[in-house]
């Protein structure tokens, strides 16, 4: 698949980095790959902002349960995934995208884990 669609990662907007389920939550889990550090790109929020617009219209226009027909009625969450806590203009930037995704009637979360 990464041969015809591309490496996952924010950088690639075509590609759902991962799809999981939160047992837990009872939630649906998009889940976006940031392994850059903040800033380390000027178009990093950019690609950011790109993937998360892909992953809303991935969700609201029925592509997910399209896919994933168990996953119907559950609530949708998008996740970042990234290597540090968002700073500056990405914690302004992050607080936006969660407040974006609430309007829609999805949660957004920021989720640090460094790098393996």
């Amino acid at each position: 698949m990464e041969a015809e669609f591309g490496a996952p990662g924010v950088q690639n907007p075509a590609v759902m980095d991962l799809i999981t389920l939160d047992a837990d939550a009872d939630c649906v889990v998009l889940v976006m790959i940031e392994r850059r550090k903040w800033g380390e790109s000027p178009r990093q929020l950019h690609e950011i902002e790109e993937k998360i617009n892909r992953y809303l219209g991935y969700a609201l226009d029925g592509f997910l349960v399209q896919h994933h027909p168990q996953y119907e009625a559950k609530r949708v969450r998008i996740r970042l995934d990234c290597v540090e806590a968002p700073h500056g203009e990405a914690l302004a930037f992050v607080d936006a995208a969660a407040r974006v995704a609430r309007a829609q009637g999805l949660d957004f979360v920021v989720n640090v884990a460094p790098p393996p």
